[in-house]
């Protein structure tokens, strides 16, 4: 089934109408529609008789509220994008699963209520970084910036690829450079009395994987020629690298490793970390399918 389109949760928080905004501007960079869904709930289980009624009512009402607001926010940010509304009663994750099988992208906040509460206690947004169907962006972190890199970080995996793919492509949306990244620990040399020290040589190792990336990286600056890009090779921990690259890129791009059912979190501690931290949008690479 062809992708189409960008979907966007929305559920009337600040951070979710920041979300809204992000999308719509994307949806104007790729010339696609945007679908925005909000997504309620009226069926508490202490409601009785005919107060359900009301209660259904009033939730729908606040739903269409909702939505208007996003539109116009959407229309605000990227006064030329198409855009479609709907509100869906029923659990945020599955009807958000459900549209991401059509979808090019699905966009949330990182924070919001109800549904899209704190991504401590796993979230709309983990969750769908974790299973959907399509590449997912959190956004968090600044909101309305422009300027700055795509970062990506690479660790040879076919999902970091997928990321690096993506990454070339939003920085040729975005007229600017990508900077792809590679971090890794060096061995800690062992202590003690007669223990022979270990001989780690750092700096082929990193002209190593400075070579690597080079060679990852050829085929998309073909591909791309017009786009910058630049090679970094860091010792430490990866999320800790691209948290602090983060607050100055306008988006940081990895991929996943989740597996699982619906109410796993294995999304893989660097992108779970960045999803927590980052100062800017994060994209999870995540497979069609």
């Amino acid at each position: 089934m062809e992708a189409t389109g960008i979907v966007v949760g929305v559920d009337g928080s600040h951070r979710s109408f920041g979300a809204v905004r992000w999308a719509a501007q994307e949806a104007q960079r790729q010339g696609t529609p945007l679908k925005i869904v909000n997504v309620y709930e009226w069926d508490w289980p202490a409601v009785r008789g005919g107060s359900a009624d009301v209660l259904r009512e009033w939730a729908a009402q606040r739903a269409d509220e909702t939505l208007d607001a996003a539109v116009e926010q959407a229309h605000d940010a990227a006064p030329t994008v198409t855009v479609e509304r709907a509100a869906v009663h029923g659990d945020p994750v599955w009807i958000l699963l459900d549209a991401a099988a059509t979808a090019s992208l699905v966009v949330v906040g990182n924070r919001g209520r109800g549904g899209f509460g704190s991504l401590l206690l796993g979230s709309v947004g983990q969750r769908l970084a974790t299973h959907a169907p399509a590449p997912v962006v959190v956004v968090r972190g600044r909101l309305d910036e422009h300027s700055g890199p795509v970062v990506v970080g690479l660790d040879g995996s076919a999902s970091s690829l997928d990321a690096l793919a993506l990454a070339f492509k939003a920085a040729a949306e975005r007229r600017t450079s990508v900077v792809a990244v590679r971090a890794y620990q060096p061995p800690l040399p062992p202590w003690g009395p007669e223990i022979e020290p270990i001989v780690y040589d750092t700096k082929a190792e990193d002209a190593h994987l400075h070579s690597e990336l080079d060679g990852l990286m050829g085929p998309w600056r073909d591909k791309f020629p017009g786009v910058a890009t630049e090679t970094l090779v860091a010792h430490g921990s990866a999320a800790k690298v691209l948290v602090d690259l983060s607050s100055t890129a306008q988006l940081v791009a990895v991929g996943t490793r989740g597996h699982g059912d619906i109410a796993a979190t294995l999304l893989g501690s660097v992108g779970l970390q960045l999803l927590h931290h980052a100062h800017c949008p994060v994209l999870i690479a995540r497979p069609r399918g």
